[in-house]
């Protein structure tokens, strides 16, 4: 079988994303799961290749992912876009030159995906200052993918191991949730949860829906959100035949979910399930952009302007990305097609 061509944006330049990339495309068990394209800017690159415990590599630039020689060993193909000036870059700081570059990579990869050129997306960290100095008018890479994707509001899942959590709301400050907490938005993440499920090739078990208060409320003692949105949205679902649980108390649900009893965790709000992932494997957490025509994954941790060009980032997250990408792409990308 094929294995999955990913595309890698670089990542902000003078974050640590040229330096885990490199590493990443280096691994043995990466090559051996996924065929991988870099787009970024191939002077960056290089000198990342000179940090302490960087490895050295065999660049070779193509146009286009058509244009890979998948046959020559020790060889990482990119697409050079050249859009870092080498004299004005410093690494570890903001820069609007490099969030600019970072955007260009990221378009780049949206359009090769869109069009079927690879099959899936896996992003390296970008840095939102740097976005704002660089005129990029978007906040992070999710709204970027949704708006080049012509989506919306694109799901975020996570998955840690074999634990995965969706979110029904994200940046919004904490005591605006439960006001997003709604049937009607419970109804549309709970279809849209399931068919990403289904598009990525999960459609055995049940997938948990969170509660919000201590103990889901415990029937209105201690708020009436469970009983007044929660429970009534689940009844809702079960109806129109989808296999949902909930809600399930916070406290447990990740727990339940990691040992089997689901398939998944809507988690209610952004702490809920980060709290959860990132606490059972910081490193091996890898976020998920479902819902578009193609797959992004991604790693869960920002540039670390303060270790940039160190050689000591540790490339596991980006590792995982990419494993995470090749797990599931073929599954998404044919269910894709067929819709």
């Amino acid at each position: 079988m094929t294995k999955p061509l990913i595309a890698i944006p670089m990542g902000d330049p003078a974050g640590v994303g040229p330096e885990i990339v490199l590493k990443t495309v280096a691994s043995s068990w990466i090559r051996e799961t996924a065929r991988c394209l870099i787009i970024g800017d191939a002077r960056v690159l290089e000198r990342a290749m000179g940090y302490p415990g960087s490895p050295r590599l065999s660049l070779r630039a193509v146009s286009k992912p058509g244009d890979c020689d998948w046959s020559a060993d020790g060889v990482v193909h990119l697409i050079d876009l050249a859009n870092i000036n080498m004299d004005a870059f410093v690494p570890g700081t903001i820069s609007g030159m490099c969030g600019k570059a970072a955007y260009e990579y990221i378009e780049l990869s949206a359009r090769l995906a869109m069009e079927g050129a690879v099959d899936a997306v896996a992003t390296p960290p970008i840095n939102k200052e740097s976005f704002r100095e660089g005129n990029v008018p978007y906040i992070g890479h999710t709204e970027v993918f949704a708006d080049l994707s012509g989506v919306p509001d694109p799901l975020t899942l996570f998955q840690t191991r074999t634990l995965r959590i969706f979110f029904l709301t994200r940046h919004i400050p904490l005591s605006q949730v439960s006001l997003s907490v709604t049937y009607e938005r419970l109804m549309d993440y709970g279809r849209r949860c399931w068919s990403a499920l289904r598009r990525m090739g999960v459609t055995e078990g049940c997938m948990a829906i969170a509660g919000l208060n201590p103990h889901s409320g415990e029937h209105g003692l201690f708020g009436d959100e469970e009983e007044r949105v929660v429970r009534p949205a689940v009844e809702a679902l079960r109806a129109e035949g989808f296999a949902v649980e909930g809600p399930v108390s916070a406290d447990s649900v990740f727990s339940l979910a990691l040992r089997g009893d689901y398939n998944s965790v809507l988690s209610l709000y952004h702490d809920q399930g980060h709290i959860a992932a990132k606490t059972l494997d910081f490193e091996r957490t890898v976020s998920i952009t479902a819902g578009m025509p193609f797959l992004r994954t991604s790693v869960d941790h920002g540039t670390a302007f303060d270790i940039a060009g160190k050689g000591v980032a540790d490339e596991t997250s980006m590792c995982e990305a990419i494993r995470v990408a090749a797990l599931y792409a073929s599954a998404y990308r044919e269910a894709s097609t067929r819709s």
